[in-house]
């Protein structure tokens, strides 16, 4: 038996008339009464109970009607579902997003894409943006939010945001009261980074910015979360340079302040150009139309 037996005795348990079902399955009255003889001998019981007159279910054959019944709407689920999946609109979607981005960019972006696609099941995965980059090559991830790098052939990107480091510092401490920090102002400063093999882009824009001044940066901690470093210059161990999403809500213990040529970068929205999760496809549409930071958007 298949879904098409099980729908030519749905019909005829729901309209107890042979002529009326054999017109709803599209077919003559003999070739489905047939139909209905082969299914009793197939299961090897009767399902109705006939003569010149009435046609009614047996004990067996209203049972067999709830279960097809049950059966039918799942299988027919099941089709509509796979439909959906492969047009994006149905199915699962692991996002991975660096802490810095959970402070500005992921909770609008989760917000705003769920209200889009609620059949979506988004998995969130917090982490490094080193992590990042090997879970999406991994397959680990599907998309990611995270720190823009030139040298990203294999990623399909968009620019979600431009941020720029800023300087915090304790609020007690000399450089608190400058109206504006130069990179000379960071000499003999013990600073407070995450190391390069979590956070290359920062690092390097760090190191960079500290040598247009001559500087040899001194760093004193490098813990692996930007959280971290925000609790260490709390407690006046140093100064760091931060993302400048991040420089708001700090509390009184802790000033940002603005850098003499900030360098810059991008937050893009990445995926593998090799993704075949249609869900991809659509979180791409729905930021490029929303224009999150007069995004421009690559395909690599």
């Amino acid at each position: 038996m298949d879904t098409r037996h099980m729908r030519i005795f749905v019909a005829l348990a729901e309209t107890l008339h042979f002529g009326q079902a054999a017109a709803r399955m599209n077919m003559s009255q003999p070739p489905f009464s047939r139909q209905i003889s082969s299914i009793e001998k197939t299961l090897g019981v009767r399902l109705f109970d006939r003569n010149s007159r009435n046609v009614s279910l047996t004990l067996a054959g209203r049972h067999f009607l709830a279960d097809c019944r049950r059966v039918l709407a799942d299988f027919d689920t099941a089709c509509r579902d796979v439909q959906l999946v492969a047009n994006g609109v149905k199915g699962e979607l692991r996002l991975g997003f660096m802490m810095h981005a959970a402070h500005s960019i992921i909770p609008a972006l989760v917000r705003r894409y769920s209200e889009a696609k609620p059949d979506i099941h988004l998995i969130l995965e917090e982490s490094i943006p080193t992590d990042i980059d090997t879970m999406l090559i991994e397959g680990k991830l599907d998309i990611a939010v995270t720190f823009g790098s030139p040298y990203a052939p294999h990623l399909r990107t968009h620019r979600l945001a431009r941020d720029r480091l800023c300087l915090i510092a304790p609020a007690d401490h000399p450089l608190a009261a400058a109206e504006i920090v130069g990179p000379r102002d960071l000499r003999g400063e013990k600073l407070i980074a995450a190391p390069a093999s979590v956070v290359p882009v920062l690092r390097a824009a760090i190191g960079i910015y500290c040598a247009a001044g001559g500087v040899v940066p001194h760093f004193a901690f490098e813990p692996r979360l930007q959280h971290t470093i925000i609790r260490l210059v709390q407690e006046g161990l140093g100064v760091a340079l931060i993302p400048q999403s991040l420089c708001t809500g700090l509390g009184p213990a802790v000033i940002a302040k603005a850098l003499v040529n900030a360098p810059e970068f991008d937050v893009v929205l990445c995926a593998p150009t090799t993704s075949r999760n249609p869900a991809v496809a659509t979180l791409f549409e729905l930021v490029e139309s929303w224009d999150m930071g007069n995004a421009s958007t690559r395909n690599a």
